[in-house]
């Protein structure tokens, strides 16, 4: 198997275990907690993956380091990942988890390119308007270019919706170029 089917397996055991504990986004924070503390520490991702090292060793720095943060399942969980041998793939997990709350919840996520700076009613009000067509939850995440001219452009996944002055003053010129 795939490291990112592997990790989305575990996230769905995360997600199954976050629903028991009825705190989805909670969950979420500490398994990005977690995968940050492994992506940040160069000496605790060297650590867990040592092969040289046994598991119960691993287990015990883990439940030292986390047990006063995390959930009793939680601590299980990570351990589980560490006796299989899965615990490089914490980061991978704690992503495809959160892309699994998102489902759940009827969530999406959004780049959003916009001309200049957005105050934050201007944010509010693409949130609002995104989540009106897209017929979900919209996180909008907005990005500056000033090369659109004005306008937005909206990336969902897949799909690319652009209203941009540029791509306007496009096919304005294509059309004029036609009628020669």
């Amino acid at each position: 198997m795939r490291g990112s089917t592997i990790a989305r397996n575990y996230a769905e055991a995360l997600l199954s275990l976050a629903r028991k504990a009825d705190d989805l986004e909670g969950w979420g924070e500490y398994i990005t907690a977690v995968a940050d503390a492994v992506e940040g520490d160069q000496r605790l991702r060297n650590f867990l993956a040592a092969p040289q090292i046994s598991g119960a060793d691993k287990n015990r720095v883990i439940e030292k380091a986390f047990a006063d943060y995390l959930p009793r399942p939680m601590m299980r969980f990570l351990q589980k990942l560490v006796l299989n041998r899965r615990q490089t793939l914490i980061p991978q997990v704690a992503v495809e988890y959160a892309g699994l709350v998102d489902e759940v919840s009827n969530r999406v996520h959004a780049q959003v390119t916009l001309a200049r700076d957005a105050s934050d009613s201007d944010r509010s009000e693409i949130a609002a308007q995104l989540s009106k067509v897209m017929g979900k939850e919209v996180v909008p995440h907005l990005f500056v270019n000033p090369a659109i001219l004005g306008g937005i452009v909206v990336r969902v996944g897949d799909r690319v919706m652009d209203g941009s002055v540029r791509k306007r003053l496009s096919t304005l010129r294509g059309k004029l170029a036609n009628i020669r």
